[in-house]
């Protein structure tokens, strides 16, 4: 896909939220499940697609869901897991990205075929500095907790990411946020801040305005997944753009699961007009066939963002981005 007109070439292009297990290849999918005799649906890249990507307009969220079965089958080792991340950086790079945020659920990406959730940590990590090594764009890592695993399995998550502590940036929370609120979790993310990750949840994405107050109270949120139902609260919305806390938006995303009705009804723009410095990503664009430069394109041609928003919104990513000042002013200098 061509770049976006309306991203400035100028200024660093960065992305805050981005599945890793969300994004695996149709070739690769289709490689690794022919080498291992996974009884793939179809033997082709293009028989695949209706079985892996969003092809219907709008499905359910549980249909977006059910998208994941064939990205999680392919991770049937180690080494899968470790292609899967470097895929996903050279993607990136592809794509012109300059800075790029990945998460990834060790315990999701482990269940199907009963891997060690450290060792897929530590592939996880391989795989991404392997990509960095021979590429120029620079790479941050977000563990996530899993809600749906619960408090326990959410602990056995959280300890297989602290195996490498200092390679990863943030931790997140994600999954069925309607019957695992974040209440649940709150000694996981004070143990994360405790080992210096920043906390990036996902809040208000099934549930209302309380869970991205509870994630900010109790979670120490410095960035909210999502958080499309915290437009419905004003005293929210002054917070958010007082202590400046980044919004990571995902718009086609959030049309395909239903959690909007439809472009022109995403708040990204209510959110920038408030001063919030909410931000453009892809969630998982190996299901939802998008990359940013889409994104960046529906911003202004069905959510109706002006240019300049758009490039607000571009600003955004880098001023909330989990980076040091020197690294921000790095990146400004080598788009100049």
């Amino acid at each position: 896909m061509p770049p976006s007109p309306y991203i400035d070439p100028h200024f660093p292009l960065v992305e805050l939220h981005r599945h890793l297990d969300g994004n695996v290849r149709l070739s690769t999918i289709l490689d690794i499940g022919l080498k291992h005799n996974l009884g793939l649906p179809a033997d082709t890249v293009e028989g695949l697609r209706p079985y892996v990507q969003v092809v219907e307009p709008k499905p359910s969220i549980l249909d977006f869901f059910q998208k994941f079965e064939w990205l999680t089958k392919a991770m049937v080792d180690t080494d899968a897991c470790r292609r899967i991340a470097y895929e996903n950086v050279e993607d990136a790079y592809n794509e012109g990205i300059d800075h790029i945020e990945l998460r990834f659920s060790p315990l999701f990406m482990a269940e199907t075929h009963q891997l060690d959730p450290a060792g897929v940590v530590a592939a996880v990590v391989e795989g991404v500095q392997e990509a960095r090594r021979k590429l120029p764009i620079k790479v941050n890592l977000i563990g996530i907790l899993t809600r749906t695993y619960g408090v326990e399995g959410a602990w056995q998550e959280l300890n297989a990411l602290l195996t490498r502590k200092d390679d990863i940036i943030a931790l997140d929370l994600a999954g069925d946020e309607l019957h695992f609120p974040g209440e649940l979790f709150v000694e996981h993310f004070k143990k994360a801040r405790d080992a210096g990750w920043h906390a990036a949840p996902h809040a208000g994405e099934a549930l209302g305005p309380e869970s991205v107050w509870q994630a900010l109270r109790e979670l120490g949120a410095e960035r909210i997944g999502h958080a499309v139902h915290a437009v419905q609260d004003p005293a929210l919305l002054d917070y958010l753009a007082e202590q400046q806390i980044g919004i990571e938006s995902n718009l086609t995303s959030n049309v395909q699961t239903s959690t909007v009705l439809s472009y022109a009804a995403h708040p990204l723009k209510t959110f920038l007009e408030r001063g919030i410095p909410a931000t453009i990503n892809t969630d998982d664009p190996g299901i939802s066939a998008i990359d940013i430069s889409y994104e960046y394109t529906m911003a202004v041609e069905k959510v109706g963002l002006s240019v300049e928003q758009v490039r607000q919104a571009q600003r955004n990513a880098l001023a909330v981005a989990f980076l040091t000042e020197e690294e921000k002013q790095a990146l400004v200098d080598d788009k100049r």
